[in-house]
């Protein structure tokens, strides 16, 4: 336990400071602010909003100008806030007011600490866990005079705000980050990138005409391999009587013909044609059904495995497949896959082990032709999807999804298989470079949260402002609020001031 400094007190927070507890209903105060969960922000004590009270029907917390909010509900997100005005909050929201022990904003920083916040986190268990005062209130803390908790806070803003202007430039260059990746993505899809390379590279060109029939040639050519295999595998499926699940027989590629929709500005080498007519197949996953699935358990991909350009696969996650069910749902390299709700369209070419890992029914799985190149289509819809060209493929209205026939209808552009790989080759190198800026720019941001960290450390270590001699000592005036109380409660016990009352 650390050395108190001259003046300080120390004790269980419930020394200190006592709920304000006081419950009301919303409809009585229609013109007061309600404060949800949701408007405190997560570590930062930081309100992001309000409603109006008018709107709620639950019992809520009375709060007033500069009490402190405290967020019992999952401890560790650590949403603190002291309002500058009076309202109502939420019921899992703890409202403290300041005394002349403790003051108020001293308290918003006590209670931001991370000691603070790792002891509540630990107190409880389960998916929502949620504390209470006779809890946090045996928190040991130390508090000094009032005089110092004021230079203190005062202390603590100033350094703050210093940070906080540091971090706002680090938002600026993250949102620049961002705008310049979405430019360099908008350039490639719109031939500007590549504009130089073709006027030196004609020779590198293809007509879309010509294109397209390679495309073409190379489905048919896939088709017939396919229908060779089916051919196969149904002689053997009779020859043992018939027996399981008969081979299901490929299907004739469709005719690829370009379009546009007229939301993509090409050049007049490329052309747009629906995936159904270039991909060699486009194939949603396996349901997860543990009463129907049989065959072999198999590591599999969900939609939580798979973010923008990589797979995490959790060896542990297994489906049943069967034999005859390989082909169908297992990855190979140089597949597309993508997601179908979530963040539809997001998705990652597999540089895996063939038919090793398996596709759950959340995910698509897009098999190209040798002359589109997967990473060009990767590309592509990380630029459609912050751009929008997806949206109007998406059903659902609160939870969006990209059904395998919405698939099959989004346009993709299509270019001469050298321009597709001086595309690639380009974005692989400068999106590499935004991404280790935004890896630095993160590493700064949580940089600056230590940071905040270690000042709230050294303040309530009595390190961070010099001591006053001339302070109230806070150990003093603790022990006087103490006495003062013990002479208020009323002598006896509890039984014989029941007998009393009778």
């Amino acid at each position: 336990m650390m050395e108190l400094p001259s003046g300080w007190a120390s004790g269980p927070l419930s020394d200190f400071v006592a709920p304000r507890g006081e419950k009301v209903s919303p409809p009585d105060f229609p013109k007061l602010p309600f404060i949800g969960m949701d408007h405190v922000e997560a570590h930062t004590t930081k309100i992001v909003g309000s409603v109006p009270s008018r709107q709620m029907k639950s019992r809520a917390s009375r709060f007033r100008e500069n009490d402190v909010l405290y967020g019992r509900l999952r401890p560790y997100l650590n949403k603190v806030a002291q309002p500058k005005f009076d309202g109502l909050a939420s019921g899992e929201f703890i409202v403290f007011e300041g005394n002349e022990l403790i003051d108020s904003s001293f308290l918003r920083y006590r209670l931001h600490a991370r000691d603070f916040v790792n002891f509540a986190s630990h107190l409880n268990e389960g998916d929502r866990p949620r504390v209470n005062f006779n809890q946090i209130g045996n928190f040991e803390v130390q508090v000094p005079p009032p005089g110092e908790q004021r230079r203190i806070v005062k202390r603590i803003e100033t350094l703050f705000d210093e940070i906080d202007q540091g971090v706002e430039s680090l938002r600026d260059a993250k949102r620049a980050v961002k705008l310049y990746r979405q430019s360099l993505l908008k350039s490639a899809f719109e031939g500007r990138l590549t504009a130089d390379w073709r006027a030196k590279n004609p020779d590198k060109l293809e007509s879309p005409e010509v294109l397209l029939a390679s495309i073409r040639e190379e489905r048919e050519e896939s088709f017939r391999a396919a229908l060779d295999e089916w051919e196969e595998a149904t002689a053997e499926w009779r020859d043992n009587g018939e027996f399981g699940k008969k081979p299901t027989k490929p299907k004739l590629p469709k005719t690829v013909a370009e379009r546009s929709d007229g939301q993509l500005a090409t050049p007049t080498t490329w052309a747009t044609v629906p995936l159904q007519r270039i991909a060699l197949e486009a194939i949603l996953g396996k349901m997860l059904d543990r009463q129907k699935n049989r065959g072999q358990p198999r590591p599999y991909l969900g939609n939580i495995n798979l973010r923008w350009g990589l797979f995490k696969v959790d060896p542990e996650k297994l489906i049943p497949i069967e034999d005859h069910e390989v082909p169908r749902y297992a990855v190979r390299k140089g597949d597309l896959v993508i997601c179908e709700g979530g963040e539809p369209g997001r998705c990652a070419v597999w540089k895996g082990e063939d038919d090793k890992v398996f596709i759950q029914k959340a995910l698509h799985r897009v098999r190209f032709t040798a002359s589109y190149s997967p990473m060009f289509a990767y590309y592509y819809f990380r630029f459609a999807t912050v751009a929008g060209l997806l949206d109007k493929h998406f059903t659902g209205s609160t939870i969006k999804h990209l059904t395998g026939k919405a698939l099959e209808e989004v346009l993709l552009p299509i270019c001469s298989p050298a321009e597709q790989a001086e595309i690639v080759r380009i974005l692989n190198e400068h999106l590499a470079a935004t991404n280790t800026l935004e890896a630095e720019i993160d590493v700064n941001f949580t940089r600056g949260e230590a940071l905040r960290q270690s000042i709230l450390k050294q303040a309530f270590a009595g390190q961070l402002v010099p001591q006053n001699p001339d302070d109230e000592s806070a150990a003093i005036l603790l022990e006087r609020i103490k006495a003062e109380k013990a002479s208020q409660k009323p002598k006896g016990t509890a039984r014989k001031r029941k007998a009393a009352i009778a």
